[in-house]
């Protein structure tokens, strides 16, 4: 089965969309929380700041969780998107 371009990057750009909304969400409310978040995924927020040992833990763990969730919203995106053909 080929996949429906358009449906497809709909999908991967509401996704997207999703993401960024809860982030600027995070930012807003929660400055500080957010930037200890967003450091375990992206090490080079605070250059000075050594990565420890649970902090790569963390990073991974939240990376993956983060990945599940995408991929399920991008395919139950992508499956509705595909029922309005």
């Amino acid at each position: 089965m080929e996949l429906d371009k358009n449906k497809f990057a709909l999908a991967a750009g509401a996704t997207m969309g999703v993401w960024y909304v809860i982030c600027a969400a995070l930012v807003a409310i929660v400055p500080d929380l957010a930037m200890k978040l967003f450091s375990w995924i992206v090490h080079l927020i605070d250059l000075k700041a050594k990565v420890s040992f649970p902090e790569v833990i963390y990073g991974f763990v939240e990376v993956v969780v983060l990945a599940y969730i995408t991929a399920y919203v991008f395919a139950w995106l992508h499956n509705r998107f595909m029922k309005t053909a």
